[in-house]
């Protein structure tokens, strides 16, 4: 079985098949105590956003994990994905600027999650 930035780094690939901009995998581990991870992700429209978490929920359903809760499904402005260790959240770009969850956490690392970069910065 993965371990939990396995299964955020598959959630930030799924959602970057389905074109989503801006992928980021933050580490949450000694900032919420909550959760490990935040993956965050943007669409251009709600539709891209719903495909976006269609994607997320198929790649890590495939993995064996599926969300304990979920939030935003109707409207699709700020999708959330909870899975315990990993809390997806899908924006649409302008409800991610608004809320700016990168500012708010500014202080945790992030994860590379590409093939090529798979390191901590």
């Amino acid at each position: 079985m993965l371990n939990p930035d396995e299964f955020a780094i598959e959630a930030a690939r799924a959602a970057d098949d389905k074109k989503a901009a801006d992928i980021r995998i933050m580490d949450m581990r000694d900032a919420l105590g909550v959760t490990d991870y935040f993956v965050i992700a943007s669409g251009k429209t709600d539709r891209q956003v719903k495909r976006i978490q269609s994607s997320v929920e198929e790649r890590l359903g495939k993995l064996g994990l599926k969300p304990s809760h979920r939030e935003g499904e109707k409207f699709g402005r700020w999708i959330l994905l909870d899975y315990t260790f990993i809390i997806v959240h899908l924006f649409l770009e302008d409800d991610r600027t608004f809320y700016d969850l990168e500012r708010i956490w500014k202080d945790v690392p992030f994860i590379e999650w590409r093939e090529s970069e798979q390191q901590r910065t």
